[in-house]
């Protein structure tokens, strides 16, 4: 069973991030067939990521826990909800998302970095994403910034191919800041099949590419906490969720994105 200790939860709070080893542990092979089932059968977003000059494949996809039985059951089952409501001190998980991964052997291209709250149409300072990778990983691992979701202004979401600015309003965002050359405080662990990286929406991170000769499959979890409400962005946002009738402040429709807990 995960249990968490406090300094897990203080962790959380103050850094933004903190590692959890093996949350998924109980429910590695049962993801590695809902990869393989989502890789077989893409999802209508699903992107190859191919970039001119980088090599090898980077496949992600999103949105497929309710088509994909091998996620429904691990959203499910797995103490995921359970511990998010520790480290996010909420009474209530709600589900947002599921996210798909993989860098083959040999794949050049990096994650950028990144704060994934801009990109979502969702607010609130009890958010949380679950990152776990299906194969052993050190290189290619997550690598996020410590303290970056208290940053007064959000970083600018741009397309990871074109590093297009995502919106119209640049003014709206900091510029993505490269945390290596400003000396930030970088978190990153060597993980095993199984382990989590918990952090909030508003976290920098990225991964480097995977330059190694195996595969590097992972699997994000991304819930809400009880104060997560709809917010309007200045374009349609990534996860779009198109027809959700929603408008701000409202709580995301549970029909939608169901109660985990209670």
């Amino acid at each position: 069973m995960v249990t968490l200790s406090q300094a897990d939860i203080e962790t959380f709070q103050t850094d933004g991030v903190v590692l959890i080893r093996g949350l998924f542990a109980d429910h590695v092979d049962t993801l590695r067939a809902g990869v393989a089932r989502n890789m077989a059968d893409p999802g209508p977003y699903a992107s190859e990521n191919k970039k001119d000059g980088e090599t090898g494949r980077f496949f992600d996809d999103y949105c497929n826990w309710q088509r994909i039985p091998e996620f429904r059951e691990v959203i499910e089952t797995s103490p995921a909800a359970r511990v998010a409501a520790q480290l996010m001190q909420s009474q209530s998980v709600q589900m947002f998302h599921d996210h798909v991964l993989v860098k083959e052997p040999g794949t050049s291209m990096a994650t950028p970095w990144h704060t994934d709250g801009p990109y979502y149409f969702v607010e609130g300072h009890q958010t949380i994403s679950f990152w776990s990778p299906l194969d052993p990983v050190t290189d290619a691992t997550l690598r996020l910034v410590a303290g970056s979701h208290k940053w007064e202004k959000p970083v600018l979401p741009t397309r990871w191919v074109s590093e297009e600015s995502f919106f119209a309003d640049e003014d709206a965002y900091m510029p993505i800041p490269d945390p290596d050359a400003q000396s930030m405080r970088v978190l990153e662990w060597e993980m095993m099949p199984g382990d989590a990286v918990a952090f909030n929406y508003h976290i920098l991170h990225g991964a480097r590419g995977n330059t190694s000769t195996t595969r590097r499959r992972a699997f994000s979890l991304r819930l809400l906490g009880d104060d997560a409400r709809y917010v309007e962005r200045p374009g349609p946002t990534s996860p779009p969720f198109p027809g959700h009738d929603m408008v701000s402040g409202q709580k995301l429709r549970e029909d939608w994105f169901p109660i985990l807990k209670p």
